[in-house]
């Protein structure tokens, strides 16, 4: 734990303020940071935080206020002026190129300002792998494209920790992670607080901030609230200093005896991909919540997107409802019932610059087409409101544009687009990645009313207590195989963990 000592502080932030328009990001803000200190900076979407990172990382330009670094006031005036000064930044957002490879990104800024002519793809190969070894397994030379969202995010990581760094902003950085590659990252933090780097951490996940952070200081409303000794404080006392009330709990009730049903929604049989996954067989009962976990790369979202029939060729039955289903493609899928909300929500789950109307209707245009097939306006933008409704979205008006939206609020958007052609099953993957701690309650409670009201949903998450809190069962997957299940007393962290990288049930050879 670094020193409570004024001579100890290497960043300080005084009376920082900035508007855009009539909205004020934020108000009179301050913020101190030590040397070696981890400190979390938490608060709800629209806070403030990501506007504060901002400023200090010279991507925009406060209204009023100073930065002061090792005591002396500074003019980040550029992102390059901050590197200059050691300030790194991870953004949750991945910026990567992606036809160039993991070492070429890695070693982008080295290479740009290098004088040869031919660049030595070989050096940069090596020290790009020194680099991710303690990260995980990437291939240096592969092109980024080809890599999934979460290692597409460790590369990101790679890429701050080639620079000289006295201060490393990480925004969400274990968002896209496994528990496992969670656990590798902050062993690296840990070493770099160690070695006198200070590490400014935003993050919406309370065990993260508890088990690795030393302070913590809360944003709400573009506005500073309190900053905490995490030794001295409780999650209660962090969410309710974010959201201003309390939350009384993340996770609704789960499904009571008395709605337990026999009646099967989705049967699955023996559901192959010759590369990916091979002979998963499951159910999906009324009623219930069922889970999908295991490692990145273990084959969850591919039997996801196996089962809608998103781009992969599979053998195998699927049954909804006692039918057998003929599916060809994801249209027949959504045609039948059966949708898939994709992890990657900016990239694949939403058009950002598209209204929330349009938005919502993208799945079947034929719902909201006149005369002709041209699309009526009116209709499109009742069934969006109707939705918007339903789902408790904060937004002004359903033709603006979903960028405008918080990421919570983004997300009820992409569920609204599942909902709008009333589907009897829903794949969710990773359905509140990147969202605050009010917003994800929100998303729990609308899972479970829609199960509730009849709708089959199957949840995969890297995040193991939102599997738990949220899940009546879960499956576990490993090497394309599913290696278990779980449920009641027996769903803890530490079972799916053994599933997932033993892969044998040790229940039967106990």
């Amino acid at each position: 734990m670094p020193r409570d000592n004024q001579d100890d502080l290497i960043l300080e932030i005084r009376n920082m303020s900035k508007s855009f328009g009539q909205i004020h990001a934020l108000r009179g803000v301050q913020f101190e940071l030590r040397r070696g200190e981890i400190h979390a900076v938490a608060g709800e979407n629209g806070a403030g935080k990501s506007t504060l990172m901002n400023i200090i990382d010279g991507i925009l330009r406060a209204d009023e206020g100073t930065i002061r670094l090792d005591g002396q006031e500074v003019d980040i005036t550029s992102p390059a002026v901050a590197q200059e000064l050691g300030i790194g930044f991870v953004h949750q957002e991945i910026a990567l190129c992606p036809d160039i490879t993991v070492a070429e990104n890695i070693f982008m800024g080295a290479t740009s300002t290098s004088r040869r002519t031919l660049m030595n793809y070989a050096d940069i190969e090596r020290k790009a792998s020194q680099i991710l070894r303690p990260l995980g397994d990437i291939d240096p030379s592969a092109l980024v494209r080809s890599l999934s969202i979460s290692q597409q995010q460790l590369v990101e990581i790679a890429k701050a920790l080639t620079l000289d760094c006295r201060v490393l902003i990480l925004d969400e950085p274990t968002a896209a992670l496994t528990e496992r590659e969670a656990k590798a990252l902050f062993e690296i933090v840990h070493a770099l607080a160690a070695q006198g780097i200070s590490i400014i951490y935003i993050s919406h996940r309370m065990v993260e901030i508890f088990e690795s952070c030393d302070r913590v200081t809360v944003l709400r409303d573009g506005q500073y609230i309190k900053t905490m000794t995490v030794a001295d404080t409780t999650p209660r006392e962090v969410v309710s200093a974010m959201v201003g009330r309390v939350i009384d709990s993340l996770y609704p009730e789960k499904q009571r005896a008395d709605e337990r049903s026999d009646e099967i929604i989705l049967e699955v049989r023996n559901l192959t991909e010759k590369t990916r996954f091979r002979d998963i067989s499951f159910q999906l009962r009324k009623g219930e919540i069922l889970g999908l976990a295991g490692l990145i790369g273990a084959g969850r979202s591919e039997i996801a997107k196996g089962v809608c029939r998103l781009g992969l060729d599979v053998t195998g039955e699927v049954v909804l409802t006692g039918r057998r289903l003929a599916l060809r493609d994801y249209g027949d899928s959504i045609e039948q019932g059966i949708v898939y909300l994709s992890e990657d929500r900016k990239g694949d789950g939403l058009f950002l610059d598209m209204s929330i109307a349009a938005n919502v209707s993208a799945l079947d245009l034929r719902q909201i087409a006149g005369g002709l097939g041209i699309i009526d306006e009116s209709r499109e933008a009742d069934l969006a409101s109707g939705l918007a409704d339903q789902l408790g979205l904060k937004h002004g008006h359903v033709r603006q544009p979903v960028s405008a939206l918080s990421g919570g609020n983004q997300q009820k958007v992409a569920i609204a687009k599942m909902l709008s052609v009333n589907p009897k099953v829903i794949f969710l993957d990773e359905p509140t990645r990147g969202v605050d701690v009010g917003a994800k309650a929100e998303i729990h409670r609308i899972l479970r009313e829609l199960v509730r009201s009849g709708v089959g949903i199957v949840v995969i998450s890297s995040e193991l207590p939102e599997l738990i809190g949220v899940c009546d069962r879960v499956l576990v997957v490993r090497e394309g195989e599913i290696a278990g299940e779980v449920a009641g007393d027996e769903m803890t962290e530490e079972m799916i963990i053994y599933l997932a990288s033993v892969g044998q049930d040790r229940r039967r050879n106990s």
